[in-house]
């Protein structure tokens, strides 16, 4: 059976963007050094980006969220829509709050700062291609105060949720993973894996990352 493109066997093909030379230039070197990691391309604006995505086709898009010409938000909201087999891995600084959730509604998989070391960086890119969401804990914080800043959940959308599904759900957001959900409530992973998948779809959530700033807004996370 061939490895799936996050499987740690698997080199993954990273197109990389940030309009900052020095970062670019730090960020490819250091991916270069990355076991499994090939950077296919560099660019320096969102135009650019996209263009590379269309030419090599990659398994990850690692982007700025702050670039001319097109920004993060918008490119990765263009590459999801025109190439939905790459991922978004975007990276971030500490001014950026008020673009973190409009990359997330974009279909960003994972979130990054640009101060985070290379096992985060490979663990964000494997996370992303192999279809699961990676936010470092500053980052969740943040994502999560600027999702609680916003209109609160509509009421219609919790009714929806079984007693069960809220309480998987606010697992989730305390960072869970299925198999500590499992036993924490002591069923199979398999009925967790269920519940997630209803919750997922009763709620028009994407990933855990969704999952997260949605129970935070609907109040029923500490």
């Amino acid at each position: 059976m061939a490895d799936s493109p996050g499987g740690a066997g698997v080199t993954l093909r990273v197109v990389l963007a940030d309009d900052q030379a020095v970062v670019r230039e730090g960020l490819v070197t250091l991916l270069g050094l990355l076991p499994g990691v090939e950077v296919v391309g560099s660019a320096a604006d969102g135009v650019q980006a996209l263009e590379l995505v269309a030419e090599h086709q990659p398994d990850v898009l690692l982007v700025d969220l702050r670039m001319p010409k097109r920004d993060g938000v918008e490119t990765t909201e263009l590459v999801r829509a025109q190439h939905p087999k790459t991922e978004v891995v975007v990276l971030t600084t500490y001014a950026d709050d008020d673009s973190l959730l409009a990359a997330l509604k974009a279909g960003a998989r994972g979130f990054l700062t640009k101060d985070a070391d290379a096992d985060a960086i490979v663990r964000a890119l494997r996370s992303a291609a192999a279809g699961q969401s990676t936010v470092d804990g500053a980052l969740q914080q943040r994502l999560v105060a600027a999702a609680t800043s916003r209109a609160p959940v509509r009421t219609k959308e919790l009714e929806g949720l079984t007693a069960r599904e809220v309480e998987v759900l606010r697992l989730i957001a305390a960072g869970l993973s299925n198999t500590e959900i499992a036993r924490t409530l002591v069923v199979s992973e398999a009925t967790v894996k269920t519940h997630v998948n209803h919750l997922f779809s009763k709620a028009g959530l994407r990933d855990r990352a969704q999952a997260v700033a949605f129970a935070y807004r609907a109040g029923i996370a500490e």
